[in-house]
């Protein structure tokens, strides 16, 4: 039955895969922009894009949970993801409290928490199953440039220096906090079920993020792109961050959707 159902959908995937590299790049827009423009219409208040943003990757933590208490192995996931994710979420939280200390501050205090406690189950209850071996990308690669480039641009506010720096930083951080396990997939190749769900959930966040950015640069007919020629870099800066992110995950989305269509548990990623 779920087959049947699933049936026009793997027929889709068969087409584009049959098209070109031109052609699914063309498809892959002209999705994103109906995707952007149904948002815009739908949604009135853009700031929930980012609510619904940090409330998903809430979600895909307590998947990783799942996994980690009801399987009791930790196999297929990345230390070093979960490492950066702490970080940029203790630095954004941190700056949350002194410039909001809304739901946003909420929401990062309960994934911040949810994120230690799975680096405590990969550190030790479960380290026998922590493929170390596959996650070896160094913290520092990441960390150093994304330290440099938040004091070189940063939002200017009434905020206190420090505050302003650790938001660029949580900002920059998390656009490419998810590499490693990006990596560490595409070395073992077969990605169980409650990783590419945690991984998943990551893209649609992202998206939603990028969406919001986006859909006020639209809005504002490029008010926000027209600082770049007043030396405030920040908002522009912000934007690629989460479009880096979101094209990070984008090919991964892809094969995540298509696998489900066909009623695959486990997400296949092609060979590079």
């Amino acid at each position: 039955m779920g087959r049947k159902r699933n049936e026009p959908l793997n027929k889709l995937f068969i087409w584009v895969r049959r098209q070109s590299t031109k052609v699914k790049a063309l498809l892959a827009v002209v999705a994103v922009v109906a995707t952007l423009v149904a948002l815009n219409f739908l949604v009135k208040d853009h700031n929930h894009f980012f609510v619904a943003s940090e409330a998903i990757h809430f979600v895909g933590i307590l998947a990783l949970i799942y996994k980690l208490t009801t399987q009791k192995t930790c196999s297929g996931l990345s230390l070093r993801t979960q490492e950066l994710t702490a970080i940029f979420l203790a630095a954004r939280l941190c700056c949350s409290v002194v410039m909001e200390g809304d739901i946003h501050t909420f929401l990062d205090f309960v994934t911040l928490v949810s994120t230690l406690w799975v680096i405590y189950m990969i550190r030790f209850p479960l380290k026998s199953t922590y493929i170390s071996e596959l996650d070896n990308m160094p913290l520092y690669y990441v960390v150093l440039p994304c330290a440099v480039l938040a004091l070189l641009i940063d939002p200017y506010t009434h905020h206190p220096k420090i505050a302003r720096i650790l938001w660029a930083f949580a900002v920059y951080l998390e656009s490419v906090s998810v590499l490693p396990q990006l990596h560490m997939m595409q070395n073992t190749k077969m990605i169980e079920p409650f990783t590419v769900h945690y991984v998943f959930s990551l893209g649609i966040a992202r998206f939603l993020g990028c969406a919001h950015w986006l859909i006020k640069v639209y809005n504002s007919a490029g008010h926000y792109l027209y600082l770049v020629g007043s030396g405030y870099l920040w908002l522009p800066m912000v934007i690629i961050s989460e479009i880096v992110q979101t094209f990070i995950l984008a090919d991964f989305c892809y094969y995540y959707i298509k696998s489900v269509a066909s009623g695959q548990l486990l997400v296949s990623l092609p060979r590079v």
